[in-house]
């Protein structure tokens, strides 16, 4: 059996500047403004690579709802909760770690969009 890997992330929002300063100032992610049909807001960053995945932010209309989940690896899932919280954010759910040893958060950025943290069991 072969599988999909993720290669992409998208989260669309009505305030895409403030969207963006949130994951510049949390994981010190660059964006680039590379513009969308219409005349749109679209912005790409690297988010991580080679390790991670690329992804962009997209602008949409005003008033409409926000989308995207995405998981970030994180080294200390608490201590980003803190400085998610710092850089505007919110803690939806807060660290717990899984009966396999993987510690997870459920975050929301200033416009509103899920986003979960996690750290992977620790090999010995």
């Amino acid at each position: 059996m072969t599988s999909t890997p993720i290669t992409w992330f998208e989260i669309g929002t009505d305030r895409p500047d403030e969207v963006q300063g949130f994951y510049a100032e949390l994981f010190g992610w660059a964006f680039t403004e590379e513009g969308a049909a219409g005349g749109g807001s679209y912005r790409t960053t690297g988010a991580g690579q080679p390790a991670g995945i690329g992804g962009g932010i997209r602008a949409i209309a005003e008033g409409a709802p926000g989308y995207a989940i995405l998981y970030a690896e994180v080294s200390d899932v608490a201590q980003t909760c803190r400085r998610a919280e710092a850089a505007g954010g919110t803690v939806l759910s807060p660290p717990r770690s899984t009966p396999v040893g993987l510690t997870l958060a459920l975050l929301r950025d200033p416009s509103g969009n899920q986003l979960g943290v996690f750290s992977p069991p620790v090999t010995a």
